[in-house]
């Protein structure tokens, strides 16, 4: 299972993340991933922007390679790839144990 971590930094408007995801092989690749306070907020004000980001990365994953990632990439643009993105984010954020980031 790939390895995700994620650098989250603020600003005034958003989140800019840096997002390395590694595999089990050691491969890795670099993502530079924005979201706007009002995509968090949609989500949920108990979701740090960075467990968002890291939902979007894993659901990225279950539909396509590390490799297939766009390089930087603004999460808002996800569902115009993925038209099941926001249900699916809803629920992975919803079914999540681990602490906030």
């Amino acid at each position: 299972m790939a390895q995700i971590k994620i650098k989250p930094k603020e600003n005034n408007l958003a989140w800019h993340c840096d997002v390395e995801i590694t595999d089990d092989d050691g491969s890795l690749t670099a993502h530079k991933v924005t979201m706007d306070r009002d995509f968090v907020t949609r989500m949920g004000a108990d979701y740090k922007p960075g467990k968002v980001v890291e939902k979007t990365i894993e659901f990225l994953l279950s539909k396509e390679s590390k490799e297939a990632i766009l390089p930087e990439f603004d999460v808002s643009v996800v569902s115009h790839y993925f038209p099941d993105y926001i249900a699916s984010l809803e629920k992975l954020l919803q079914n999540d144990s681990s602490p906030l980031i």
